[in-house]
């Protein structure tokens, strides 16, 4: 009998899980569907990312993984409710740069510690920041907009998420960077701040890639300048802002996984594993690929913790240096 290449592939896979399969059923976890806590509304990145995950998830634990969307203040609400969860594995929340880096770093009321509350598990993916311009705005590169901006200091606005957003705190330092004259406009939220720069009432915003390729395919929206490792295959002819001579900027965002603290290692490990496996899946990087997101390198729970910290500091320098402060 021959086999083609996607029933070939399917062997491999399933030949690989199996040691998965048995160290789950020797741990007895999971015997009981599992929450999926997703801080934000459906629809937005976050959220499209948790529930690909977590069919997935359901696939590979063989228990349901049922994501429960608990959105409000940027991401406290729902982050707050999975820190105090049972610490047993069956409720993991989805965290993200809004979540778990930008709110520790700008919000001393923070009802959650990002780093004392929660045990981190892994990356879900990492997502390509992408600096975004109004069509009419006449520029083409991001030379043309510093030079645009400083010999029109009255006549940029950016659109951010939000005082604090990661949107906020990049502009921030792209204009003391670039020495970029601009005005910031905040909304609530990157669905609002798009409406209006689609509109040209503000002239640029900055958010993640996979959310804005419908708008840079049609053209309603110009990509200046990516932050990504390397150039993206979706806008292959757009510097990062590494090759611009900015690499403070080059940060990608991400989401990942993680559950309340003290939640059991030999959970967290396992979990970790079972992503893992998913995301070394050749199907999986196909789908994350097309989508604009890319397939984060292995990431430990440890190694998570490390850089959720890390970037909690370079986000606290930035929020200084700018006074910004959410309470």
């Amino acid at each position: 009998m021959q086999l083609n290449r996607r029933q070939v592939m399917s062997l491999a896979a399933a030949s690989a899980l199996t040691p998965l399969h048995n160290a789950f059923a020797q741990a007895g976890y999971p015997a009981k569907p599992i929450t999926l806590v997703v801080p934000f509304a459906p629809g937005g990145a976050v959220d499209n990312s948790g529930r690909l995950i977590a069919e997935r998830l359901s696939r590979v634990l063989k228990v349901p993984v049922v994501v429960d969307n608990k959105a409000g203040a940027g991401g406290a609400i729902g982050s707050s409710f999975a820190a105090k969860a049972a610490a047993d594995g069956y409720t993991l929340v989805v965290t993200s740069q809004s979540t778990h880096v930008v709110n520790p770093a700008v919000n001393p009321r923070l009802p959650y510690d990002a780093l004392k509350d929660f045990a981190p598990i892994t990356l879900i993916d990492r997502l390509a920041n992408v600096l975004l311009v109004n069509k009419d705005l006449p520029v083409k590169t991001f030379a043309d907009l510093v030079k645009f901006a400083q010999a029109n200091p009255d006549k940029l606005s950016y659109a951010s998420a939000g005082i604090g957003s990661v949107s906020h705190l990049s502009m921030e330092l792209m204009k003391i960077q670039a020495k970029l004259p601009m005005t910031h406009i905040a909304y609530r939220g990157a669905g609002p701040a798009l409406v209006d720069l689609l509109s040209g009432q503000v002239q640029l915003t900055w958010n993640n890639l996979s959310s804005n390729m419908s708008n840079i395919r049609n053209g309603n929206l110009r990509a200046l300048a990516v932050a990504a490792p390397q150039r993206v295959p979706q806008l292959p002819d757009v510097p990062t802002f590494g090759e611009l001579k900015l690499p403070d900027l080059n940060l990608t965002s991400w989401t990942g996984l993680a559950a309340p603290a003290n939640t059991p290692e030999p959970i967290v490990q396992l979990l970790y594993k079972a992503v893992r496996s998913i995301l070394n899946e050749a199907a999986t990087q196909s789908i994350w690929t097309d989508k604009g997101m890319m397939v984060p390198e292995d990431i430990t729970p440890a190694a998570y913790r490390s850089e959720i910290a890390d970037r909690i500091q370079f986000y606290q320098r930035i929020a200084k240096a700018n006074n910004v402060v959410v309470e």
